[in-house]
């Protein structure tokens, strides 16, 4: 049987593992999973801007899987889930900016959901990743 190893992201990771139980990422093997990650800084404040949080939660994802010891290169599944306003256009444009920025041309399966709400008041997005390696 594989070990089993749980991360908490250093700063809001830790923070969350202690106020919420529970941890940013795990690791079986090579297969690391995340939890979902927003666009907050370390103090749980977000960005006033949809694209500024998009960029910060693609920010966390990456913190929370160095912490796990791989990278967005070895991402091989995205789910996003967006509280939408307008619809997916803005949401989908930056989305696709990030990906392209930091997979180049890796192109993971990716499941994107709008939702009505998500963990904290004034989240618009969260994104949780699987990475093998």
């Amino acid at each position: 049987m594989s070990k089993v190893e749980f991360f908490a992201t250093p700063g809001y990771g830790e923070t969350q593992l202690e106020n919420m139980h529970y941890s940013q990422a795990v690791r079986i093997g090579d297969r690391v999973e995340t939890s979902g990650q927003g666009g907050w800084d370390d103090g749980f404040e977000f960005p006033e801007t949809l694209e500024a949080e998009i960029v910060q939660a693609f920010d966390n994802v990456e913190r929370t899987l160095r912490t796990a010891g791989v990278t967005w290169a070895d991402v091989v599944h995205v789910n996003s889930y967006h509280v939408l306003e307008d619809g997916f256009e803005e949401h989908n444009r930056v989305m696709v900016e990030q990906f392209r920025r930091r997979m180049g041309d890796r192109a993971p399966i990716w499941t994107e959901s709008g939702v009505t709400a998500l963990g904290h008041p004034r989240m618009r997005v969260e994104i949780r990743v699987t990475a093998i390696g």
